[in-house]
């Protein structure tokens, strides 16, 4: 009897300490980075998260993410809606610290407000009079702002180890840059998806993908977005794995109760972060 008690005393014990080491969760940091693109002509606040250790480990480095609507991610008074914003540092946090995606760091680029459209959409719709400029923001990624963070922080710097990201007309246009330069962006989030901009242009992007390098893709659609938005992201779901993709690089999720909002991203940031950077072991 004696010797199950001690049992369970050392039992309780162990899941003490490993409830205590859920509980503390060690953050990352921020930088705040100013930032002027002659490829957009504008300036554009970029917030940097830098995952909890990367301080104490100098020899260390990161792949990072690009995340387009950069007010919306971190902080609450900057969302769209205030108090609506995805929390994506701390699901990089939790994600890190329960050891279910390796460190990396999160690059958010704030969008340019009225030029959001336009700039986040690959086509001009002469119907809606707007967009097109998707490369140009691409451009200025891939031209200006990823060589200044690659050389301030230490970051991964290969395609294989860099993602872009966002959501609605955020991810139309994550999805479009990860198809046209898959060497630059070898990860990429693409949740709730535009698709329908412009006659669902972005189908031209899959269908002419060239077979060489596929990047990992993380698609995602909420049930409560409407039977148009499913029927659409499932249609690229479709287009995606016959062009090559498998359960090795792509993962589609319904979020049953999702709908098109900050909330529900932030509910899926976590599963995201995890799915694109896996624990190295694995």
């Amino acid at each position: 009897m004696k010797d199950l008690r001690d049992t369970l005393r050392s039992t309780f014990r162990r899941a003490l300490r490993l409830e205590n080491r859920r509980a503390a969760v060690r953050p990352g940091r921020f930088e705040r980075v100013p930032f002027e693109s002659r490829s957009l002509n504008a300036v554009r606040d970029v917030t940097v998260y830098l995952p909890p250790g990367y301080d104490e480990r100098p020899d260390r480095r990161y792949p990072v993410l690009y995340m387009h609507d950069g007010q919306n991610l971190f902080e609450a008074d900057r969302a769209f809606i205030p108090g609506q914003h995805w929390r994506l540092n701390e699901a990089a946090d939790q994600a890190i610290a329960d050891r279910r995606a390796e460190a990396m760091i999160l690059v958010g680029i704030d969008n340019g407000g009225p030029e959001r459209i336009d700039e986040y959409t690959p086509t001009h719709d002469p119907r809606k009079n707007a967009g097109g400029r998707a490369d140009d923001q691409g451009q200025m990624i891939i031209e200006e702002l990823k060589p200044m963070i690659d050389s301030r922080f230490r970051t991964q710097p290969e395609g294989a180890h860099t993602g872009i990201g966002g959501s609605s007309l955020g991810g139309l246009l994550s999805l479009h840059l990860a198809l046209k330069h898959p060497e630059v962006f070898g990860r990429a989030s693409v949740m709730s998806p535009s698709v329908w901009w412009h006659d669902r242009v972005i189908l031209n992007d899959v269908d002419a993908f060239p077979h060489q390098t596929w990047p990992r893709i993380w698609l995602d659609i909420g049930a409560r977005e409407g039977l148009e938005a499913l029927r659409d992201a499932r249609l690229v779901r479709d287009k995606l794995r016959a062009r090559g993709w498998t359960d090795e690089n792509f993962h589609f999720h319904e979020d049953k109760r999702g709908d098109h909002s900050e909330r529900a991203w932030a509910g899926r940031a976590k599963l995201m972060l995890e799915f694109l950077f896996p624990p190295q072991q694995l």
